[in-house]
């Protein structure tokens, strides 16, 4: 079973935090052939996926969007949405949405920690939950 994690770089310390939450969740469950990708932003992840979706057996991708005082939030936000979306009905294969879409940057990095609830950690899980129920 071959995974790969596509991240955002954009906020790299949340990114990193919900990254290292997946990959000891995947490890913790035996899955060890795991490749990790970056993009520049969230808005590059449903591409870097397209791109590989022959080569990796599920993905899931780990980004976070902050809402600012434009519009910008809500159009990335949908956009990477319905492209992962779209992507995962078309190939038949499972993509974890690991983006956080938070209002400010204290409420990402609180869903983030690692010590806490991370939400990679709880991404990995449910890739991994529809991966034992092919």
């Amino acid at each position: 079973m071959k995974i790969c994690i596509v991240v955002s770089n954009y906020y790299k310390i949340i990114s990193e935090n919900l990254l290292k939450g997946s990959i000891s969740e995947l490890k913790r469950n035996n899955y060890q052939n795991i490749k990790i990708k970056y993009v520049s932003g969230t808005f590059e992840i449903p591409n870097m996926i397209s791109k590989n979706i022959k080569k990796f057996d599920a993905f899931i991708a780990i980004g976070c969007v902050i809402k600012g005082k434009t519009d910008h939030y809500y159009f990335i936000s949908q956009a990477v949405t319905s492209g992962l979306m779209s992507l995962s009905i078309q190939s038949k294969k499972p993509i974890g949405f690991g983006i956080l879409t938070c209002n400010n940057l204290n409420q990402a990095r609180e869903r983030a920690l690692i010590s806490k609830k991370n939400k990679g950690k709880e991404i990995a899980a449910g890739i991994i939950s529809i991966i034992k129920n092919k």
